[in-house]
């Protein structure tokens, strides 16, 4: 898989019409989009379709959390829909992944459902306080293997969990991974990251960068660099 495809550009902004300015440039150097709750909250189901037109691979990111029929229900309601990947949590339980994925296999046939472990902006502290006495790792490695097996394609993980996912489920599932962030920045949501380069070597199957290519003066330049970072690294 060449440095492009591991590459996701998250387009967790405001409107349809600034996602398009920044992605409609990058287009040529570039092959996945992430459209997360922001947009499709605001737009609806149609936007999937826009940024396939322009080309784009899409990864919906809605991290689907309900009962088991609701989330089903809602995976078919996507029908059609040109989506690639598409979320939902792990925390739901088994028996939420294995109908979402029955109804994915029929109403998604071309969509890899990725089950997100624990969410890069928590740490230790965060955890204990929804009554999880484990530590990251742990509950990651937990809901991981439950999830694969409960039929989930791949996981959305931070990059430091990267290593021991490899090590548990070997190189078949996806690993999806947030969080990539680069030394110089502070004082974000942030918590469990790596660069570009550290998470490819790690083992991410794709890699999701959204600030640091959104906010630079240049996004395509940058985005040219990020992608000749993961090719050294792999």
């Amino acid at each position: 898989m060449s440095a492009g495809c591991r590459l996701i550009l998250a387009l967790d902004v405001e409107t349809k019409e600034e996602a398009l300015a920044l992605a409609r440039p990058l287009a040529g150097n570039l092959a996945w989009v992430k459209l997360g709750l922001q947009l499709f909250t605001r737009h609806g189901p149609g936007i999937v379709d826009e940024f396939h037109a322009l080309g784009f691979k899409v990864f919906l990111d809605l991290k689907l959390h309900d009962i088991p029929n609701t989330v089903a229900s809602a995976v078919k309601s996507l029908t059609g829909r040109p989506c690639a990947l598409l979320t939902l949590h792990a925390a739901g339980g088994p028996e939420m992944i294995a109908r979402a994925r029955e109804a994915a296999d029929l109403a998604l046939p071309d969509c890899q459902l990725l089950s997100v472990t624990v969410l890069t902006s928590m740490n230790q502290t965060q955890l204990s306080a929804v009554g999880v006495q484990r530590t990251p790792e742990e509950q990651v490695r937990l809901l991981g293997r439950m999830a694969i097996q409960a039929g989930s394609h791949g996981l959305v993980c931070s990059p430091l969990e990267l290593p021991v996912l490899r090590a548990d489920l070997g190189p078949s599932p996806a690993l999806v991974t947030p969080g990539i962030r680069y030394p110089d920045t502070a004082g974000d949501d942030q918590n469990r990251v790596m660069t570009p380069a550290q998470a490819a070597a790690a083992g991410a199957s794709f890699i999701v960068v959204g600030r640091p290519i959104l906010k630079d003066k240049d996004p395509a330049a940058k985005t040219l660099q990020i992608r000749r970072e993961i090719g050294e690294a792999l």
